[in-house]
């Protein structure tokens, strides 16, 4: 298995949970040079720059709608708020392999779920003429376990977010769209573009998903990584609508509801597709590609 592959290697380090991986120093190197890279790509937009932590205000998740739509991959952040007698509990439960969450209440903050959530909430108000373009860059936590090593349960994601008027947004995918094309051709990697949809949850979920390919609303860079019958995001392109615009009271100079979107790279994703396409010995990796990542 490409898994076993990459801890071998001392690319990935196990820690027991599925999807949660240790970074070898040589695979953090790769991740730091594409993340560059991603940076290059954009940079003639000049973005500004912004950076949180992993970590969302919970009123502001709540607002975002994530939990309507994928409550399956959500993660929330609890902490111990007891006393004596509830910790001598807590105590009594560990030492008996019982359940002892119910000593950690929910805090104010989740784990974010995509690098751009937290930028929404700071666009709110009336947009420059030009709108707003935001560079931001997190690790991010979604719960799916699983022994893909390209389905981690946390990763990092380096985007671009922008908020404007919907010809403006049009515009601005279209010119993103191209760079991600020269992105991957820069990378030797074999990628192909294809029309997609978010794992959206419940019976309902479907004709979401429907809407969203049939307004092309999502469109996905794919690449072989574990396997080759089955690609990998590692490029996503998003158009949100209103949506965001709705939620955190976002608005054009003319009063009107911005639209939002967002370019999202998984730095971890192309890393491990590099490595799938070139194997493990970088040396050997093609000089374009050396070239690119300033090996």
């Amino acid at each position: 298995m490409f898994r076993d592959h990459l801890v071998r290697h001392g690319l990935l380090v196990e820690t027991g949970v599925c999807g949660v991986y240790g970074r070898g120093a040589e695979f953090e190197d790769t991740v730091e040079r594409v993340d560059r890279l991603v940076s290059a790509t954009g940079a003639e937009d000049e973005a500004e720059v912004l950076r949180f932590p992993p970590i969302l205000n919970r009123r502001h998740f709540e607002r975002s709608g994530f939990l309507t739509s994928f409550p399956h991959l959500a993660g929330a952040v609890h902490a111990f708020q007891g006393h004596e007698r509830t910790h001598v509990q807590l105590l009594r439960a560990v030492e008996e392999g019982g359940d002892w969450s119910d000593s950690f209440p929910p805090t104010e903050v989740v784990l974010t779920p995509a690098a751009c959530y937290p930028v929404y909430p700071t666009l709110a108000g009336t947009l420059p003429a030009r709108g707003r373009l935001v560079d931001v860059m997190s690790y991010c936590f979604r719960h799916e376990p699983s022994d893909d090593p390209a389905r981690m349960q946390m990763f990092r994601m380096h985007e671009h977010v922008r908020a404007a008027d919907p010809q403006t947004i049009a515009a601005w995918l279209e010119i993103w769209l191209a760079r991600t094309t020269s992105f991957i051709g820069s990378l030797g990697l074999y990628a192909r573009c294809l029309v997609a949809s978010d794992p959206f949850f419940g019976r309902g979920g479907k004709l979401l998903a429907d809407a969203q390919r049939d307004q092309r609303l999502k469109i996905e860079i794919v690449a072989a990584i574990a396997r080759d019958d089955r690609p990998t995001a590692i490029i996503s392109l998003n158009s949100h609508q209103d949506h965001f615009g709705e939620a955190f009271g976002i608005k054009t100079p003319d009063g009107a509801v911005a639209h939002t979107a967002c370019i999202g790279f998984g730095l971890e994703r192309i890393a491990l597709a590099l490595y799938s396409r070139h194997h493990f010995d970088r040396r050997r990796w093609p000089s374009p590609v050396r070239e690119a990542l300033g090996l």
